[in-house]
């Protein structure tokens, strides 16, 4: 049975249109019953049309009253089963409604949020922390506003926090209104460097590297997603002259971080592939989760990964791991340098066995 135009008039008011739909529904569900008496099944019911085909002028916003309107059809009109006895129809028979998911946070105070609830957790000392980060070579100094937008925190709590850091003299006003880092942020990074056998232990090998093979060598370790830079030995003529000790790069387009992803346990290895996005950084760069399995795959056969303008167009890596004394790789040593210079050959024949050679002697220092 399908409705009649001529009677489909509504009012502009929401109450009025509310009122007609009411009265149509219940004069509909006596027919409904009736056929379903006459005719058996609900679905063989003309005027079970009704219920899934209300046209535009029964609802106001057609994206959200349709939906509900279909689902509470559902639910309170009954079905005549065998002709006499009558069942109430679930609503899971109505069309699926999308559920509605709140847009994502995507700032660094969103991470905060995992840890509410613990009471052993100090969110006063993780937001000063998110302030500290925020400070990069980019933007060495920021203002409140700035540095609320960066953190997603609130004006408050950052100007408390500069507070702190400015009293305990970590930070400081540098010009008008702007905060910056003051030096005495320095001996954080070094209590890490002196205290840490890895750092202090391969320091020395990569420099003696560099001065005998005159290229850039580096040590790093995995954190979260990203590789950390502990070590380093530069060469000036490297195209990236600006990575230092500290530096942060993504794992799965860099020689060093496809080295630890490779020897992570499964697991670990597939939450991460979970995760991961992978930007495109270069036409060359990994650009599927297969052809990254695949890399990490070879990395595993070979002991080595070789990177070719992933992350930058010209610079070409090599990477092989750091194993420590229980057999567990801990770290992972890399030569970088420039693709036209250094030819893939060169590499794999030159450069891999002293690598190996100073992976194996890092390796006995760790404790």
């Amino acid at each position: 049975m399908r409705l009649d135009p001529a009677r489909t008039r509504t009012c502009k008011s929401h109450n009025c249109a509310f009122i007609v739909f009411t009265v149509r529904l219940s004069r509909y569900c006596s027919e409904y019953i009736s056929c379903g008496q006459a005719h058996g099944p609900a679905s063989q019911c003309p005027a079970s049309d009704f219920f899934f085909r209300i046209e535009g002028p029964l609802s106001m916003n057609p994206a959200t009253r349709r939906p509900a309107a279909r689902a509470a059809a559902a639910a309170v009109i009954p079905s005549a089963s065998n002709g006499s006895s009558l069942t109430r129809t679930s609503v899971a028979e109505a069309p699926a409604v999308p559920a509605l998911v709140p847009p994502a946070n995507l700032t660094p105070s969103a991470a905060l949020d995992t840890f509410a609830g613990d009471p052993n957790f100090m969110t006063s000392l993780a937001r000063g922390l998110l302030v500290i980060q925020s400070f990069t070579p980019q933007t060495p100094q920021m203002t409140i506003s700035q540095l609320s937008v960066k953190t997603g925190l609130s004006r408050a709590a950052v100007r408390r926090c500069l507070y702190t850091l400015t009293k305990l003299g970590f930070a400081g006003i540098e010009e008008g209104s702007r905060y910056g880092l003051r030096p005495r942020m320095l001996t954080l990074s070094n209590s890490y460097s002196s205290s840490n056998s890895l750092s202090t232990s391969a320091q020395p090998i990569l420099e003696r590297m560099s001065a005998a093979l005159h290229e850039s060598f580096s040590v790093a370790t995995l954190d979260g997603d990203d590789i950390v830079y502990v070590a380093r030995s530069n060469v000036s003529r490297v195209m990236s002259d600006d990575l230092h000790i500290g530096s942060r790069l993504p794992a799965y387009c860099t020689s060093m971080g496809r080295v630890l992803l490779a020897f992570l346990p499964v697991e670990q290895l597939e939450q991460y592939l979970v995760r991961v996005v992978l930007t495109a950084y270069t036409p060359r760069t990994v650009s599927s989760i297969e052809k990254l399995r695949l890399a990490l795959r070879n990395v595993r056969r070979h002991g080595y990964a070789l990177v070719d303008q992933e992350y930058e167009i010209g610079l070409r890596s090599l990477a092989v791991p750091v194993y420590s004394p229980t057999g567990r790789v801990v770290a992972t040593i890399n030569l970088s340098g420039s693709a036209p210079r250094m030819p893939v050959f060169d590499m794999q024949t030159r450069f891999l066995p002293h690598l190996r050679n100073a992976a194996t002697e890092l390796g006995a220092f760790l404790r």
